[in-house]
């Protein structure tokens, strides 16, 4: 255990202030997410961490149950619940046409994200920022939310246009009703 692990490892964001939890974005349907890469609760396989750890930084894929009639977009939210900080950190932010039913391997790569993305800002930048956890630390928890809208997501008074927004301001600005969501959680310890 690194000596920097070791210190922060009781710090932890938790789930209290990641999307899934913002009063805006509930609602009592659900969608399956699922992974061809994972379970629910494994671990993420290296290929889709950070190159810095020896990861391809490859988004995994990842598919979801139709979206219920009149969803207008599907907001994909990736968060790390782990990371030492007051709220989890934002991996990737991506708007998709409710017509897809999967991304595959790679689709939210910033620089030639999938045909129906659109790839917004996150904490790191944009598109797909694959787990890369301080050494020691324990595990992180990278939670794949994604959400069915009933209306798209547009520039309102209180926030910058969705493709400029910082996460923390453009999440809680959503007023679109939630028809549906639907979650699945990675691992990565280093």
């Amino acid at each position: 255990m690194t000596l920097l692990g070791r210190i922060l490892n009781n710090r932890r964001a938790g789930e209290t202030h990641m999307a899934w939890n913002l009063p805006n974005l509930h609602s009592a349907e659900s969608l399956t997410l699922t992974s061809r890469q994972f379970d629910d609760g494994d671990s993420l396989p290296l290929e889709h961490c950070l190159k810095n750890i020896g990861g391809d930084n490859l988004s995994p894929h990842l598919a979801w149950t139709p979206p219920p009639a009149g969803t207008a977009q599907l907001l994909l939210v990736m968060e790390d619940i782990d990371v030492p900080m007051a709220k989890p950190a934002v991996h990737c932010v991506a708007l998709i046409d409710p017509a897809a039913r999967d991304l595959e391997p790679g689709a939210l790569d910033a620089r030639q994200p999938a045909a129906g993305v659109q790839l917004l800002r996150s904490s790191i930048g944009r598109g797909y920022h694959g787990p890369g956890p301080i050494k020691g630390h324990g595990p992180h928890h990278y939670v794949f939310q994604l959400f069915a809208l009933a209306t798209r997501v547009e520039s309102t008074p209180d926030t910058a246009q969705p493709n400029r927004a910082r996460p923390r301001a453009l999440l809680p600005a959503i007023t679109a009703p939630v028809l549906a969501r639907g979650r699945v959680t990675g691992t990565f310890e280093r």
